[in-house]
């Protein structure tokens, strides 16, 4: 893979999750990332993070190699003044200076945009918050999911809201942050100036409701629980049984795809057209569909189905858990050895 940040130092002060992953992505595109961790609590918490099937004797957790491969790593106590004066030599030639501090604490620590600026003028500090640079609430993951709106959406018809299962603001948020590193790198080879760069873990969640939020904004449509049914889209989502038993679903965004799926499954003469000609009436005549497709497709065994809908262009995905995930030769694909143990690429694009 061409890597084009070999001649990029970052020093990642942040810990968790959002900021370590933007210091992954550098990292993986040949950057030299240097992760500065707090010694008097033992390191970045993740660390500590084991689940009951993990050696104990480990130093580090599943979860903090999952964000923090290929970096070097450097135990400092920034309240000791060697150990501060260390921590400032380091960024003093850094390019770039990842942090997640809560409002005022970067002051006290003198790692300020301000103060480093003294330093390294040329420095890009991008930092991470929870509610923007004048909250000083403390934000994890599921908070945002909560306060964005997600978790209203998330779920059954007629659940408690749901948490999903990945830290997926932090996700966002991080690629937030590297996208603005990104253009500020594009600035500073363009002006030679660097750049402060604040992502709140907020707005990256709001900025990522899209026809969620359009949908309200616009159509008055408020989004609530649904499983995993699409509100403008049908078949979108629904969960079907094959005669294997295997569990599927379909993405069926177009007339097109839907005639394929009836042609495929022998219902184009027999399904009642003036109830599910276009999407608008598949969306509200969409549990009679699901009952209509779901016998028919109790009928085909998943492999045979899967050939069918590949030849005739039909979305299809079957539900597979983790362990079917990476025996898929594109899964396998994804995975890097770090520090003798399997991780996930953080990136998942090639530039030829």
């Amino acid at each position: 893979m061409f890597k084009p940040f070999t001649h990029l130092k970052v020093v990642e002060l942040a810990s968790v999750l959002a900021g370590p992953s933007a210091g992954l992505f550098f990292a993986e595109l040949g950057a030299k990332v240097l992760k500065i961790e707090n010694k008097r609590a033992g390191g970045d918490v993740t660390r500590s993070w084991k689940l009951p099937s993990e050696d104990k004797n480990k130093k580090e957790s599943a979860y903090f190699y999952s964000v923090n491969a290929g970096k070097k790593h450097l135990f400092l106590d920034l309240s000791d003044p060697k150990d501060h004066a260390r921590c400032i030599k380091e960024i003093s030639d850094a390019d770039i200076v990842i942090t997640n501090y809560k409002k005022g604490d970067d002051v006290k620590l003198k790692l300020s945009y301000k103060d480093l600026q003294k330093t390294n003028p040329g420095l890009i500090y991008a930092s991470i918050n929870g509610f923007g640079e004048d909250s000083s609430r403390t934000a994890y993951d599921l908070i945002l999911q909560a306060e964005s709106g997600f978790m209203a959406m998330n779920g059954e018809e007629n659940s408690d809201p749901l948490k999903m299962p990945v830290a997926l603001i932090d996700v966002l948020a991080a690629h937030q942050l590297k996208e603005a590193v990104l253009i500020a790198l594009l600035k500073k080879q363009q002006t030679g100036k660097g750049s402060k760069i604040s992502v709140s873990l907020f707005d990256s969640a709001v900025a990522s409701l899209v026809n969620q939020a359009t949908n309200w904004l616009v159509a008055g449509h408020l989004p609530k629980a649904s499983g995993s049914l699409h509100p403008n889209i049908a078949p979108y989502g629904e969960i079907f049984k094959t005669k294997d038993k295997h569990l599927i679903t379909f993405a069926i965004g177009s007339d097109k795809q839907f005639d394929h799926l009836l042609s495929i499954l022998k219902l184009e003469n027999t399904i009642d057209k003036k109830l599910f000609s276009n999407n608008q009436l598949r969306i509200k005549n969409r549990k009679k569909l699901y009952n209509i497709l779901q016998t028919e497709l109790a009928k085909h065994t998943f492999g045979k189905l899967f050939k069918l809908c590949m030849q005739h262009d039909v979305p299809i995905g079957k539900i597979r858990n983790m362990k079917e995930v990476f025996e898929l030769e594109e899964g396998k694909k994804m995975l890097v050895k770090s520090n003798g143990v399997n991780t996930v690429k953080s990136v998942a694009f090639k530039i030829h």
